[in-house]
């Protein structure tokens, strides 16, 4: 495992890291109890050192298993969760990406960071990141001065924001890196899906963000665990877009296949090292679903960098849509 350095901040993670949702909700991932401990000790044992959770994950559970797993471990991990929402006073059933109610009153956050404490069952949290903020909740300074008043007190170390699908994007990670200076910003980024993360990588070089990736196999495309046969149960939050994602999706993958033909990666590893290739991006945050998953990801750091061809042929596709709509595609002997 190799590691890398948050920028200007002493928060040194592995460039695998482990989130925790999938192993911390009742709705998605993983439902086995002992299979989820198990992930999250083995994961330690392969380097894996950034361990990524919620609040709002399975009502506060996908923080009391990560305590479970490795209490113990507590000072050789970085501990990352989130706040924002009011899951404890919400009415509504969790269905697929259904939001509960936001609430960024600093009373809230406050009683929202002593529930992640108790749950986490420790005194400190090392990166404290808003969960899918809009803009205007970036721009309330109350939010910041509650923040900064936690880290005062020692309970936080260090601030974040982590961007929702489909709420916010460009304009949030922006203001939260130029207006904010927050040192890590969360985002969704892979081969299959390069937006908004690509406008983000020069304005995190300009104001020394570090970048977490979230979903880099583009939710089980990159992975091997979706095919054209693939029907996904209720709960399952690709459910709701599966046709013309699935199909797409599925064209996109053969156009990549070159990464992991003869060159010592996988394509899953090879989905992990596409993010990676980028500067600023601290760690990538793979979904794990097995032992198996767990240790083909965690030696992606390990496999070979990509040649300046393979780059290359990358950005063609980017630029060209993967060539969806050509027959037949373009193929470099």
């Amino acid at each position: 495992m190799k590691f890398r350095r948050f920028p200007n901040t002493d928060l040194v993670v592995s460039e695998t890291g482990f989130g925790v949702w999938t192993v911390g909700t009742d709705w998605w991932g993983v439902k086995d109890d002992s299979l989820r401990v198990r992930l999250l000790r083995k994961a330690l044992d392969l380097g894996i050192t950034l361990y990524d959770t919620a609040d709002v994950y399975g009502s506060g559970y996908g923080e009391e298993v990560l305590a479970q797993a490795l209490r113990e471990h507590r000072h050789e991990i970085v501990v990352a969760t989130k706040f924002g929402y009011d899951f404890e006073g919400s009415t509504l059933p969790r269905q697929g990406h259904r939001e509960h109610p936001q609430d960024w009153s600093p009373d809230f956050i406050r009683r929202a960071c002593e529930g992640s404490l108790r749950r986490l069952r420790t005194d400190y949290i090392d990166l404290y990141q808003m969960h899918n903020p809009r803009l205007d909740a970036i721009r309330r300074d109350e939010v910041f001065d509650t923040l900064a008043a936690l880290q005062r007190q020692g309970n936080v170390r260090y601030v974040g924001v982590a961007l929702g699908p489909d709420i916010g994007w460009s304009e949030e990670g922006e203001a939260a890196m130029r207006e904010r200076g927050v040192p890590s910003l969360q985002t969704i980024y892979s081969i299959l899906e390069q937006e908004p993360a690509r406008r983000f990588f020069p304005i995190a070089k300009e104001t020394s963000t570090g970048l977490l990736v979230r979903v880099p196999h583009a939710s089980g495309l990159l992975d091997g665990t979706v095919n054209a046969e693939t029907v996904f149960p209720e709960g399952d939050h690709r459910r709701f877009r599966q046709r013309e994602w699935l199909q797409d999706g599925l064209k996109k993958v053969e156009r990549v296949r070159f990464l992991a033909e003869g060159t010592g990666r996988t394509l899953g590893q090879a989905a992990i090292k596409f993010a990676l290739d980028q500067e600023m991006v601290a760690s990538v945050l793979p979904t794990i679903l097995s032992l198996e998953q767990l240790v083909e990801f965690a030696g992606a750091s390990e496999v070979p960098d990509f040649t300046a061809e393979e780059r290359q042929r990358l950005d063609d596709l980017a630029e060209h849509n993967f060539y969806l709509e050509e027959t037949p595609f373009p193929v470099k002997g």
